[in-house]
């Protein structure tokens, strides 16, 4: 799985997940809003997370009996790292 194959929503579900400690799909939701200055539809987040897990980017667990809790799995750890480094070729660096 490229992470070049995912859209644009999925790429930041998994850098906002990467750097969370609470990572239920409320906060997660929230955290997205907050830093990107917009209104999520729940719904698109929750289908977006769900296909995440199913493409083994990411682990969906429950929090407390009634959220979930998201954390990446290894394939989504490379995933970000790749997507960096990508990124990361196409910055210039100053000095």
């Amino acid at each position: 799985m490229d992470v070049h194959e995912l859209t644009a929503i999925q790429r930041d579900l998994l850098f906002v997940v990467s750097g969370m400690s609470d990572s239920s799909g409320t906060a997660i939701k929230s955290e997205l809003e907050r830093t990107q200055d917009r209104d999520l539809v729940k719904g698109r987040v929750y289908t977006n997370l769900n296909e995440l897990a199913d493409r083994g980017l990411i682990d969906k667990g429950s929090k407390n009996g009634r959220a979930n809790e998201y954390s990446l799995t290894e394939k989504g750890r490379e995933a970000v790292r790749n997507r960096r480094r990508w990124e990361q070729s196409y910055v210039k660096q100053t000095a």
